[in-house]
């Protein structure tokens, strides 16, 4: 007997221009059986009506192709950011608008803890924001001088801890000579770590563990509450260490019946050389399933523009910083490639920096000539100082972009005002440029770097307003049936997994967005203000209110 519910909407917006829009579509074991009026799918046999949502609108569940999980985990830390912030409870957390009330907020926390010896933790920290002050191991003594302390920059690339933190890190010595290691003039650091390898060592005493790459339980379970709240399906977690007691963990809490989110977890190449690291994601795949997606590799080339650690090309930094640090060797990087590419295993690059996608498109090139592989959808992601020439070669080298859309918003007045300047900040995150070059794009949030929410997202590539109210970069911005196609079809097209979501047509899985207004009937300036009632996630009902 056929098991087949029939939902009803005030219009459904399929992304199929076969059939653009519908008011009623079927699922069956978790696939869309059929989409179109009543008439045409009542045929298909006996069935459950539900008209629950018929007041909703359903478009094909968000498809966020660059987050983390770890987002789920830093919220049971401390809340240092300079914006606004609602965490997977609901409850909205004010913005920190100076040192002090950063500080503030972390002593309260320390206050609380009953165990002199548990360290303490806060994330989000955005000195930019702050005069561009640099925290260091004394501001964070203040905070308390006994206990290890550290916090996590919002880019997730620079970590300050205090001096405890660095004493049990064996850090706090003389001797230590790196570049993402700053030190006074006593020859000591600072206690400001620039890169995860960096600051790994240091992570686990200061209360992170694994939550700087990888979700815990909870912390997994409390992200896919996030994704409901966001009309989220499916969602990456774009460098995650992927251990076998981790992997094991994913694999059972995305199996209940209840998890309401498909992830996409890219194994980091950190600590591997890079024979291991393909071998590994060879065998992760294996053990993908509908809801666990496994087999992906992730590499980070170099670090992030605001935090003045990304790689940029002649004239480097408006304000006259040193140029950013490189993560990844470029014999590495091409090793990598190649063994990818031998092995049929997608790879997704990290480069904010015009310098660092540079040398990726150097790399791919001739990786490609060794192994030619026609449909292999490496991906940029951020990619923001990108111009027209790289993306060009971009598109002759069969890539797919993933743009940081956010940033317009997030960090767009201090791109313009001290980190690229006028001209580039324009230019950011070329939407515009990618799609008129034929570049398959995405775009996203990099959730927790800035919030999850793909519409949110939409609206920033749509408008390219920044925080302060100025549009910035006008010539890039794209059309509202463009912004949703990148956060369905297009995010979707860089995972490879477009024959299955992104849309709503016969054979997908059956992952909705359920809204409360038509995102193509508001203005665009309103498109981040569309209510969002939740998700259907493989043909499972799942209320934000309910969560």
């Amino acid at each position: 007997m056929r098991n087949i519910t029939i939902f009803r909407a005030r219009s459904i917006i399929t992304m199929n221009p076969a059939r653009p829009r519908a008011s009623h579509v079927a699922v069956q074991d978790g696939r869309i059986l059929g989409v179109g009026d009543l008439s045409e799918l009542e045929p298909w046999g006996n069935h459950t009506l539900d008209d629950s949502l018929a007041d909703k609108v359903f478009m094909p569940g968000f498809v966020e192709g660059h987050a983390h999980a770890m987002e789920g985990t830093l919220w049971r830390h401390v809340y240092c950011g300079f914006f606004d912030r609602t965490d997977p409870d609901g409850r909205r957390w004010s913005g920190l608008k100076t040192l002090d009330a950063v500080l503030d907020r972390l002593k309260a926390a320390e206050a609380s803890l009953s165990d002199p010896d548990a360290p303490l933790a806060g994330f989000q920290l955005d000195p930019i924001y702050l005069d561009n002050i640099t925290v260091t191991r004394h501001d964070l003594d203040l905070v308390c001088a006994t206990r290890p302390v550290g916090v996590l920059h919002a880019s997730g690339h620079i970590m300050n801890v205090n001096t405890r933190a660095l004493e049990l890190a064996g850090l706090l010595r003389q001797g230590v000579d790196h570049p993402g290691i700053e030190l006074g003039d006593d020859g000591l650091s600072i206690g400001v770590l620039k890169s995860p390898e960096v600051y790994a060592p240091v992570a686990r005493h200061v209360g992170f563990g694994r939550s700087v790459t990888d979700a815990d339980e909870q912390g997994l379970r409390d992200f896919a509450r996030l994704c409901v709240r966001s009309g989220t399906t499916t969602v990456t977690d774009l460098a995650a260490r992927l251990e076998d007691e981790v992997v094991g963990m994913m694999l059972r809490v995305t199996g209940e019946e209840r998890f309401p989110a498909r992830v996409v977890a890219l194994k980091f190449f950190m600590g591997h050389t890079p024979e291991d690291l393909v071998n590994r994601a060879v065998e992760l795949k294996k053990l993908s399933t509908d809801r666990l997606r496994l087999g992906r590799i992730k590499v980070i080339a170099d670090g992030s523009i605001q935090g003045f650690s990304a790689r940029l090309r002649w004239p480097g930094y408006h304000n006259g910083a040193p140029n950013g640090l490189w993560y990844i060797a470029p014999a590495q990087l091409a090793e990598i490639y190649e063994r990818a590419l031998a092995r049929g295993i997608a790879v997704h690059t990290h480069t904010n920096g015009d310098q660092a996608t540079e040398l990726v498109l150097d790399t791919l090139g001739p990786a490609l000539t060794k192994h030619p592989v026609r449909d292999h959808r490496f991906t940029l992601q951020h990619c923001q100082l990108a111009d027209a020439a790289q993306f060009r070669r971009m598109k002759a080298l069969g890539m797919c972009v993933n743009l940081f859309a956010n940033h317009h918003f997030y960090w767009g007045d201090e791109h313009y005002r001290l980190t690229v300047g006028p001209e580039r900040a324009g230019r950011m995150n070329a939407c515009r440029t990618a799609l008129d070059t034929g570049v398959a794009m995405a775009i996203h949030s990099d959730a927790p770097v800035t919030p999850l929410g793909p519409l949110f997202t939409a609206w920033c590539a749509v408008n390219r307003i920044t925080a302060s109210g100025r549009v910035q970069g006008e010539s890039e911005r794209i059309t509202v049936a463009e912004a949703l196609r990148a956060i369905t079809l297009g995010a979707a097209h860089t995972l490879h997994l477009d024959g299955e979501i992104g849309s709503i047509e016969v054979g997908k899985r059956g992952d909705f967005a359920v809204l409360e207004d038509d995102p193509t009937e508001v203005e665009p300036g309103a498109l981040k203000d569309v209510g969002i009632w939740g998700t259907i996630q493989g043909g499972r009902k799942f209320a934000a209110g309910d969560l």
